[in-house]
């Protein structure tokens, strides 16, 4: 009498059925891994992503394989370069927003005291500049609701 060892300890026929599974999981993260990769890679043409496309669709064990072989080898280069473009997007996004990009009046009068010192720009020059890098610093902390309320409130009538 022949037995099966799946059924004789359910334990182990748990195991095989999870192990299937995962496998499964793994084998479905590949393929949408893969074909990720060929729209994102520049590299390739349209007829190029037209056709791994088509070969990892119609043959998808033997699709992703080769393409593994064939194009594995810049897959990871290719993640970090889009991963490093979304990075730098998001930090110049938060730059935007917050405003990190301005320079602190302290920051403008130290260089333009630097240049006075060295001559490069005149007494009444840095004066000016001075006076101009302080009101630029006193608009930028007036608050905007004021303003935008008055105009709102003139408008009317």
């Amino acid at each position: 009498m022949q037995t099966n060892l799946a059924y004789d300890y359910p334990l182990m026929g748990a195991f095989w059925t999870m192990l299937w599974f995962f496998m499964w999981v793994i084998w479905i993260f590949l393929l949408f891994k893969v074909i990720f990769d060929v729209f994102r890679d520049d590299s390739l043409g349209g007829w190029g992503k037209t056709g791994w496309t088509i070969f990892v669709v119609v043959l998808p064990f033997l699709g992703v394989f080769v393409y593994l072989l064939v194009r594995g080898k810049d897959m990871g280069r290719r993640e970090t370069e889009h991963v490093m473009q979304q990075h730098k997007a998001f930090e110049s996004y938060v730059r935007e927003t917050a405003g990190g990009d301005r320079r602190s009046s302290a920051d403008e009068i130290a260089k333009l005291s630097e240049l006075h010192a060295r001559g490069v720009i005149t007494q009444q020059e840095f004066e000016q500049a001075k006076a101009l890098a302080l009101a630029d610093v006193g608009r930028a902390n007036s608050t905007p609701s004021s303003t935008t309320s008055s105009s709102t409130t003139s408008g009317i009538t």
